[in-house]
């Protein structure tokens, strides 16, 4: 995957997918990354995400000396790339099953570095875990309407797409039966 970007957005990538990508320029690198990367001082920063149906979430990370980034040209000999795959399967309406991995560019046979990363990206996962539960548990039990804030604008219309592909797929199962 090349991963290149040129503005902070969400747009549908196709009838498959809602996708963001944006460039921070010239910020320090975030604690889990900056352990990672192969140059010292700040960095330019690539975040894509996508979104695909039904449940698959790609993120692309994008980390490269400051002033070496943005949507032109070639990445600099010592950026880091980290592409993580997500994998979401519904078990019920309140519980689903999670599945990931990661790859990336540098190190491949460094067992040490892919346990850090591993344990560091569950140790998120973890620490997001409650909050992902609460928000499960106020969503089945909603007595108000969402807020729908501009920033969840990407995730708010794949929500609304699913929905629309959930239905058809019931119209077909409901005339095959």
């Amino acid at each position: 995957m090349r991963c290149r970007a040129s503005r902070a957005c969400w747009a549908r990538c196709d009838n498959r997918c809602q996708q963001s990508r944006h460039w921070m320029m010239d910020v320090e690198p975030a604690p889990f990354y900056k352990k990672i990367v192969e140059f010292n001082g700040n960095c330019d920063r690539l975040q894509h995400y996508e979104l695909r149906y039904p449940g698959h979430a790609i993120i692309c990370a994008v980390f490269t000396p400051a002033g070496t980034g943005g949507e032109d040209g070639p990445l600099h000999g010592k950026s880091f790339i980290m592409v993580n795959y997500n994998f979401m399967t519904p078990e019920t309406a309140g519980r689903t099953r999670y599945y990931w991995f990661q790859l990336r560019n540098m190190r491949p046979d460094d067992e040490e570095l892919s346990k850090m990363m591993s344990d560091d990206v569950k140790h998120a996962f973890e620490e997001d875990r409650d909050v992902l539960n609460a928000l499960q548990k106020g969503m089945s039990g909603k007595k108000t309407g969402h807020i729908d804030l501009p920033i969840d604008g990407g995730q708010l219309r794949f929500r609304r797409q699913l929905e629309v592909l959930i239905d058809k797929e019931r119209t077909v199962d409901a005339a095959l039966a």
